[in-house]
């Protein structure tokens, strides 16, 4: 199958006929999450990663907790299998299902819709990661005290809302801040910085203080990628709170995300970053990356 495939709810379908229910809390209310995998063939990048992400946000959320891990890797798999492309995006969809936010107050026993659809990779220029591109900064601002950031939910809107402004501006991407003025990352990225050889990242859900604090920034799975490559590098990363200074100082900045994987930022609002050239490091680091996606 050329275009990919669908499937939902245990079973593959034809695109035309992977319909939902009208009641879908995910429709209705965006009470869902999701998770977006790069894959090569029936190789998933990271997809533990991914799935135990999506798992923990379904408990702490009180989405499900009958999601099981080895069913949802199997799923995926077959997925990735059938779709027949060398080169795919996974994007795997969990939703309240038929559920009454008010006649289910503390459940979290009910039937989730679970959709996994595989389509081709988004083929990006290369010249974005050998010259690097530009961001903005967004007035969009995230709240460390809302339990749902940090979380990959359908509730997206705004982010891709500041993502379109962006674009029309000619970047492409923008830069999100915590309404403390620190540093969160990109509206789907997020951001590293590099300071006299030092990397950083914000602070990401669950890392602070143990997780017993929020911090609205999602821990990506690209993300804990570079971080090991880091580690493994002898470099080392940062995890702190970052304001605008540090980004616009920084000698080198760059974006990850599942799509993309690294990728260098050269200039914020019209200001170049470093020397305007993608840096040594954030070079080494999508090598890591490109090597381990194949």
């Amino acid at each position: 199958m050329a275009q990919g495939c669908v499937w939902l709810n245990g079973e593959f379908a034809e695109r035309a006929d992977a319909r939902v229910s009208a009641f879908d809390a995910g429709f209705q209310h965006a009470v869902g999450l999701f998770e977006t995998m790069g894959a090569r063939g029936s190789e998933v990048f990271r997809a533990d990663e991914h799935l135990n992400r999506l798992i923990r946000s379904a408990r702490t959320l009180g989405l499900s907790d009958s999601l099981k891990f080895n069913p949802l890797r199997e799923a995926v798999r077959r997925v990735a299998e059938h779709a027949g492309l060398e080169r795919l995006r996974i994007r795997l969809t969990v939703t309240g299902g038929d559920l009454n936010m008010l006649g289910a107050t503390g459940r979290s026993d009910h039937t989730p819709t679970i959709l996994i659809v595989a389509q081709p990779a988004t083929q990006y220029p290369d010249a974005m990661f050998e010259r690097g591109v530009g961001v903005t900064v967004s007035d969009l601002r995230v709240n460390p005290l809302d339990p749902f950031e940090g979380h990959k939910t359908l509730n997206y809107w705004r982010r891709l809302r500041a993502l379109q402004t962006a674009s029309s501006a000619g970047a492409a991407e923008t830069i999100v801040l915590q309404v403390t003025n620190h540093l969160a990352g990109g509206a789907v990225s997020n951001i590293f910085l590099v300071r006299d050889g030092v990397l950083q990242t914000p602070i990401a859900q669950s890392e602070e203080a143990g997780g017993a604090m929020a911090a609205p920034v999602l821990p990506g799975v690209t993300r804990g990628f570079v971080i090991d490559a880091a580690d493994a590098m002898g470099v080392g990363c940062a995890r702190k709170m970052l304001a605008i200074e540090d980004l616009l100082d920084a000698d080198e900045v760059f974006l990850t995300n599942s799509s993309w994987g690294v990728l260098p930022v050269v200039q914020v609002e019209g200001k170049a970053i470093g020397s305007g050239a993608p840096g040594e490091l954030t070079l080494g680091l999508r090598g890591k990356w490109v090597e381990a996606t194949g």
